[in-house]
């Protein structure tokens, strides 16, 4: 339940952009912000990418990217593309006959980079591809590979040369009366990438993919992606996000919903609001939040849980939470169901226990939804 009606200074109002769809997820407008990952296997490895690509889409990817570098990985695509729950996005860059085949293999987007995809001809041979295979694009600007002109007119990457690059190629899109696009400027710096995204954003009503490049590790990328893409997407801009980490795709995925999540824009699983617990703990909660979070990955019902280790804020924060556990004394805590004191709990059972609470309320929210499903 959203409680912005009564709490304004929540409200987050996203700019307005055209509607888009990548295969069956919708873009830009009033969709929600797809979240996105990219395959870090060989392409032609069909049973490792296709495997990689089904993971991803457990942990809720919208939309999965795949690299296209040669001919091998057009034909591979087009056996990836069937065995799969996500739409499939072809990144093609130097050469553009890869986004040709990329569309006849099934891709539901392709990514096309304007620094190095070649001249307008190659381009349109591609818009023409896409338009035949009822392929959306998205133009990927970004700073480490812009045009050589542009580089020669600025002396360096920067936002006013990243916008650029941008609109002259959402220009020769348009010239080719081809509209199902979206488009990113990513920089591996936080402020250039944030700067030129708000200029893009003032200068087409184009949806946007938001993503900080090549961020870094696990740790680093989370922390500058979300800096980079929370800011932009507090300010409203933002209809797709990428978090680009040396990881794991699947902690690309984590990390994009904890950075919607924490704005309120998307809400998917268990947010766990926890301690980072001192001395007045009253059960090691460290060790707790990490088993919870790995038993219950599971759950993708949106709810909250609290879990402190006492009572100077535990009560306070259980009032807001679906499910909450609060460090008592005398080996044992207490448990709160929907804001309420409900019942005490020893400490050695409380991890099966709060599981059990958390399994049968997101049960509850799911048959209220299902009800409010079939009544529309």
């Amino acid at each position: 339940m959203s409680l912005n009606h009564i709490r304004p200074w929540r409200n987050i109002y996203r700019r307005s952009s055209r509607q888009i769809m990548v295969g069956s997820v919708p873009v830009g407008g009033d969709a929600p912000i797809s979240v996105q990952t990219m395959t870090n296997t060989l392409t032609t490895d069909v049973k490792a990418t296709i495997a990689q690509v089904q993971a991803a889409a457990e942990a809720g990817a919208d939309i999965v990217r795949i690299s296209v570098p040669d001919e091998a990985s057009s034909k591979a695509l087009k056996e990836i593309v069937p065995e799969v729950s996500v739409p499939i996005v072809a990144d093609i860059h130097f050469h553009y006959k890869r986004g040709i085949e990329a569309a006849e293999a099934g891709a539901a987007c392709l990514r096309i980079n304007p620094g190095n995809i070649g001249d307008e001809k190659r381009v349109k041979e591609v818009i023409k591809a896409a338009r035949d295979h009822n392929c959306s694009i998205r133009i990927g600007v970004n700073a480490g590979s812009l045009e050589k002109h542009l580089l020669d007119k600025y002396g360096e990457p920067c936002p006013d040369a990243m916008v650029e690059s941008g609109l002259d190629h959402i220009k020769i899109l348009q010239d080719n009366d081809f509209h199902e696009f979206k488009i990113s400027c990513k920089a591996s710096d936080v402020f250039m990438a944030a700067a030129a995204y708000q200029q893009l954003a003032e200068a087409t009503d184009a949806p946007i993919h938001l993503g900080i490049t090549e961020a870094g590790g696990l740790v680093s990328g989370t922390i500058k992606s979300a800096i980079g893409l929370g800011n932009l997407l507090w300010m409203g801009i933002g209809d797709t996000i990428r978090v680009s980490l040396s990881a794991d795709p699947v902690e690309e995925i984590k990390v994009g919903y904890e950075i919607l999540k924490s704005l309120g824009l998307r809400h998917r699983g268990v947010n766990i609001i926890s301690c980072p617990s001192c001395a007045r703990q009253g059960f090691d909660v460290i060790k707790t939040v990490e088993a919870l979070e790995q038993r219950l990955e599971h759950i993708k019902t949106p709810m909250s849980l609290s879990i402190i280790g006492c009572v100077v804020n535990g009560p306070g924060e259980a009032l807001m939470t679906d499910v909450g556990f609060t460090g008592g004394g005398a080996g044992s805590g207490m448990v709160y169901l929907a804001g309420k004191q409900s019942h005490k709990m020893g400490n050695d059972q409380m991890i099966d226990h709060i599981v059990e609470q958390v399994e049968k309320k997101a049960a509850e929210l799911d048959a209220v939804a299902a009800l409010a499903d079939a009544a529309e």
